[in-house]
């Protein structure tokens, strides 16, 4: 009876340690060598099932176990691989792409969210011979960014007026001018909102005494509810009050110029180009001169110009009083092992509106590079002359394309949009770049950033002007609450400090959006002239936030 239960306690701890050893084998840690067991375990093992059954039963068990395994790997890497998977374009000799037996020089997004000018649809002779109807650079005007802007400086800063402010409970801060024009028996009034600025002139018949100025700001807004209105007496009030109405106002512009060759569909191989070619350079020639940035004094649109960190050369021109700053993909620094080449595409991702010149019959891709602020892109396409022999002129054929949200800007197009002469060209080109700009803005990105940075500077505006008229008006006798105003208003900095601030901040965020984040301290000793160089770097567009928290492998 003894002997009985020894064995079976053998054969049983002999059974686990052959589980154990399976077990943990399977799953890739030590395996017991079937060699090494012990010769009672093999008696008992003989004794339990012939060996053929066992070696079958063993060999089963792992083949499940490994089966399960690899079904487990692959149901993981499955799903990351899914996550990984891009679509390529479609192919060139598709149908599809075909219009008119030729490629177009724009393709749509797949997703949408854009339109093209010409539409891919019409038909149009495309013969650089053929007639412009009428087209001439003397009809090409450039749009105002905000016509109401220079009114204040214009009509009211050389007359004697008054200025007035006030918080209402639903508009927020107003900031209201009124201006007598005696000679013309009338008066001009401006009310400065948080959503925009309302202006109108008025007869002094329509009065019977002297309006109230709370009567004048109903006149412009109904929605006006405040009952009363604050006089301005700071002797500066005039130059704070122009500096809010033209914060919008540039004549510096910066645009992006891609470079894109035969076969080049993505990102990555246009943004790669290194190598120039004669009818590259012959056509960044019409658009401006190329210059050294070492030591340029001119608009420098966030190129480095101390220490050559983005190249050593760049584009710019002047054009109707406007300085243009031209970011040339090939003249920027090119990163060896960087496939998205980030130290390009920071400058030419935070641009607005890009120009793409292409050569051969590869089309463009409309939303080819990834940036939340490049809104436009106008591609400009060296074609084959259709007439008798080669006169020696070139010909361009342009097609714009932006998102559907950007309204669209002049001047139009003509039929065919085909241009042999470079000075027509030039003219056109830039024309339509800057209203490319200023149309952009109305886009409901930028429009969102526009109506906030307004926001801000306008009840920086409105706290500056109560506060200064406030200390203008109160006793010298020194007292706690003045010391606390006075203490508060000159630790500020004032409205205009404020604004520049503002300025540098949101200029510094753009350039440096694809670099790891820093903190500025701006320090009130720096040098004007420090300062007036900062000043280059104010692109006109809304608050630094929002475009810090772009992703930099997408907008940079």
């Amino acid at each position: 009876m003894y002997s009985t239960n020894m064995e079976g306690e053998k054969r049983e701890d002999a059974s686990l340690s052959r589980k154990r050893s399976f077990t943990f084998g399977a799953y890739g840690s030590v395996e017991t060598d079937p060699g090494a067991q012990p010769a009672e375990d093999k008696t008992v093992d003989m004794l339990d099932s012939p060996v053929n059954e066992r070696k079958s039963i063993h060999s089963a068990s792992n083949n499940q176990k490994e089966t399960e395994l690899f079904e487990i790997i692959e149901k993981l890497q499955g799903s990351r691989l899914d996550e990984q998977r891009c679509e390529f374009p479609l192919p060139l000799k598709s149908q599809l792409l075909m219009i008119g037996g030729d490629l177009p020089i724009i393709l749509p997004s797949k997703l949408g969210g854009y339109w093209i000018d010409p539409p891919l649809g019409r038909l149009a002779d495309d013969s650089p011979t053929s007639s412009h109807h009428g087209f001439h650079g003397d009809g090409y005007e450039i749009m105002e960014r905000d016509g109401e802007a220079k009114i204040y400086h214009q009509f009211f800063r050389s007359r004697y007026h008054h200025s007035f402010t006030a918080v209402d409970p639903s508009l927020g801060p107003l900031v209201l001018s009124v201006c007598l024009e005696e000679e013309d028996n009338r008066m001009r009034v401006i009310l400065r909102m948080k959503e925009c600025s309302l202006h109108g002139v008025f007869s002094l018949s329509l009065f019977p005494g002297i309006p109230s100025a709370v009567e004048l700001a109903k006149m412009l807004c109904d929605r006006v509810t405040v009952s009363k209105f604050e006089v301005v007496c700071y002797l500066k009030a005039p130059l704070l009050i122009s500096a809010f109405d033209e914060h919008r106002v540039s004549s510096n512009f910066k645009f992006g110029v891609l470079y894109q060759k035969e076969d080049q569909f993505t990102e990555e191989d246009i943004l790669g180009n290194n190598e120039e070619s004669e009818e590259f350079t012959e056509f960044l020639s019409i658009l401006g001169d190329t210059v050294q940035l070492q030591g340029f004094t001119g608009f420098r649109g966030g190129l480095d110009v101390c220490h050559g960190q983005t190249g050593n050369q760049a584009v710019v021109t002047s054009f109707h009083g406007n300085e243009i700053m031209f970011h040339v993909a090939t003249k920027l620094p090119f990163t060896d092992g960087d496939p998205q080449q980030l130290q390009r595409k920071r400058h030419i991702g935070n641009d607005i509106v890009a120009l793409v010149y292409q050569e051969g019959q590869t089309p463009f891709l409309a939303d080819v590079i990834k940036s939340h602020f490049l809104h436009c892109f106008i591609v400009v396409r060296r074609v084959q002359r259709k007439a008798a022999k080669d006169t020696g002129q070139a010909a361009y054929q342009i097609c714009i394309t932006a998102r559907e949200d950007v309204p669209p800007f002049g001047p139009v197009l003509p039929e065919p949009p085909i241009f042999t002469d470079r000075s027509l060209l030039r003219e056109f080109l830039l024309t339509k770049l800057i209203n490319a700009e200023i149309s952009c803005y109305k886009a409901e990105q930028f429009s969102r950033l526009e109506l906030r940075t307004r926001s801000s500077l306008l009840e920086s505006l409105q706290a500056e002007l109560s506060t200064r008229s406030q200390c203008m008006m109160r006793e010298p006798s020194p007292s706690p609450s003045a010391e606390g105003v006075r203490g508060v208003s000159e630790g500020s900095g004032g409205f205009i400090e404020n604004f520049k601030r503002a300025i540098r901040v949101r200029s510094h965020s753009f350039e440096t959006l694809s670099m790891p984040r820093k903190i500025s301290v701006i320090s009130p000793q720096k040098p004007k002239a420090d300062r007036d160089a900062e000043s280059d770097k104010i692109s006109d567009l809304g608050p630094a936030e929002v475009r810090d928290q772009a992703s930099p492998q997408e907008d940079t």
